[in-house]
């Protein structure tokens, strides 16, 4: 069945000399895998090098139920940015979110709010020019509401908050899986932030690379593919 539908590219892998294999999130089908034929050459129309993580996209695709990988016949890029791909920080912030998502978000089903969530994170995330530094850390914290794994930050206050249980306790836990009461506090003063309010925030550098490390952290008791983040390393030089 031929079908449109907009989507936002995860993940990108060569597949042979002339195709590509995009993971993208859609907006009418969550999570797929797409082919893409004929991207490079003379007499291409859709070249490799256009193409990185978080860019939308229009699509027109072959969409048959149960079929792993998808057929694109024609996409074409819309509200390209203007920032992200040429801002050292804030294409490092973008690579880092694409490895996030490309692991955690693997359901095959429509999820509109998820989707207009993530699209217009990243189209304000473009005209950002206050903040920058700490939007990867407001999306984190936002998208574990879309993800079902929230914290109840309502409640949180001078208390420890233990992440193997997802409760708030009154003393320090035994294991390391914990945020402590000022990273906590921190969380909930972010959680609370509309994107715009970025601008006006600011905490030292080293309380921001903990409660990263700390979110980390927590999606991975809620996700076990995220051992082993490539991006990782690249956002501890550009925060350091």
């Amino acid at each position: 069945m031929l079908v449109k539908t907009q989507g936002i590219i995860l993940h990108i892998v060569r597949y042979g000399d002339q195709s590509l294999i995009l993971t993208v999130y859609t907006e009418e089908f969550g999570r797929q895998s797409y082919i893409m034929n004929g991207t490079r050459g003379p007499k291409s129309k859709n070249r490799a090098g256009i193409l990185q993580p978080l860019y939308m996209l229009d699509l027109e695709v072959y969409q048959k139920k149960n079929r792993e990988i998808q057929r694109i016949k024609e996409l074409r890029i819309i509200n390209p940015y203007s920032t992200i791909p040429f801002h050292i920080v804030k294409s490092s912030e973008a690579i880092f979110l694409a490895e996030i998502l490309y692991r955690v978000l693997q359901e095959e089903e429509k999820n509109v709010e998820l989707f207009q969530f993530m699209m217009n994170s990243f189209l304000a995330f473009d005209l950002m020019e206050k903040g920058i530094v700490v939007f990867h850390i407001w999306f984190l914290s936002r998208l574990t509401s879309y993800l079902g794994i929230k914290p109840d930050v309502e409640n949180f206050g001078n208390q420890w908050f233990d992440m193997q249980k997802g409760t708030l306790v009154v003393s320090e836990p035994y294991h390391h899986h914990y945020m402590n009461p000022g990273t906590s506090d921190l969380l909930k003063q972010i959680l609370q932030m509309n994107i715009q309010e970025l601008a006006g925030f600011s905490a030292p550098l080293d309380e921001r690379n903990l409660l990263l490390m700390k979110l980390l952290d927590y999606y991975h008791h809620h996700f076990d593919n995220l051992e082993n983040l490539r991006s990782l390393d690249i956002m501890k030089e550009v925060f350091h």
